[in-house]
């Protein structure tokens, strides 16, 4: 009788090849699609796939000082990364559409509840502020409490520090 041949093992099983190639993939998605350098950092994105809005640093830097302390020296690139979240719901730049939350550009100083073509809330529609800095900076806080009725899923941001990074943020590039 003739011993049987020895079965091959294969060397990856269906779960490490599946895994393999995930992680493949994932690893792939940390370059710059337009870039020919692996591992590129992405350059950031909007909701919509549109470039983000970036004003220059010499823009971003006059408004900036025109806003005073702590917006002054608030740290864009935080404020930027926190704006990931509102971006879900809200879009920045000049004639952007709204999505589940109004367009944010023109902001400061335009009265709450107002924004051409935006359904609001009835507590938005009836409230009786502008917004400024430090009505932001309540809001941001934590909206339900600061205007009970309002829509905004958002439960806000509790760090002092992170709210005037978004507000600077936002000061930069809904105003250009």
């Amino acid at each position: 009788m003739e011993p049987e041949p020895a079965q091959e093992t294969p060397i990856m099983t269906r779960p490490i090849a599946l895994t393999s190639l995930a992680m493949a993939v994932m690893l792939a998605a940390c370059g710059d699609p337009g870039s020919d350098t692996p591992g590129a950092a992405p350059q950031p994105q909007t909701h919509g796939g549109t470039p983000e809005l970036t004003a220059s640093a010499q823009e971003s830097q006059a408004i900036l000082a025109g806003l005073g302390e702590p917006y002054a020296s608030a740290n864009l690139d935080n404020g930027r990364r926190l704006f990931r979240r509102c971006a879900s719901c809200h879009t920045l730049g000049s004639g952007e559409r709204h999505l589940v939350g109004p367009n944010l550009h023109g902001m400061f100083g335009r009265q709450a509840g107002e924004a051409e073509g935006f359904r609001f809330s009835r507590a938005l529609e009836q409230a009786d502020f502008v917004w400024t800095k430090a009505e932001l900076d309540q809001w941001l806080a934590n909206p339900r409490t600061y205007l009970p009725g309002n829509r905004m899923s958002f439960a806000g941001l509790r760090d002092e520090a992170d709210r005037n990074d978004l507000i600077a943020f936002l000061a930069v590039e809904t105003s250009r």
